[in-house]
């Protein structure tokens, strides 16, 4: 089993590959499968702003595209290259997409705080009233 210490590492990793040619805001993730595979993604930003896709997403998207739907945990950082590491929530769209996929109530998101200690929350936490499968 991975640790949080070495998600979180992962994560770091990611974010080298982000491209935030606009915002110079990078933002790397790691996410754990329910069958202890890892999948990275970085946020990949577009000039007309619309299509420029999160780092959780561009995880999320690159599990799902292998068959991959049952989650643990996510690994999230980002900040300014200059500046370091930032407290760094998801956004609501990959909150969403979080719902999507995992158990709101056993997902776990881990984030480092700005004095680089890593919390842990539960989808459930950020989402509170999230709409998902079980809603239709």
């Amino acid at each position: 089993m991975i640790s949080d210490r070495e998600l979180i590492d992962l994560a770091i990793e990611a974010r080298k590959a982000a491209y935030t040619p606009y915002s110079n805001f990078k933002v790397g993730a790691a996410l754990l499968s329910g069958n202890g595979e890892v999948y990275k993604g970085c946020n990949i930003e577009n000039a007309a702003y619309t299509p420029t896709n999160c780092a959780e997403r561009t995880a999320f998207f690159k599990a799902v595209s292998e068959g991959v739907t049952d989650f643990e945990a996510i690994a999230i950082v980002g900040g300014y290259d200059k500046e370091g590491l930032k407290f760094c929530p998801p956004c609501g769209v990959c909150r969403q997409v979080m719902m999507e996929f995992c158990k709101s109530d056993k997902f776990r998101v881990l984030l480092l705080d700005e004095k680089g200690k890593i919390k842990s929350y539960l989808l459930k936490e950020l989402l509170p009233f999230g709409f998902g499968p079980k809603n239709l």
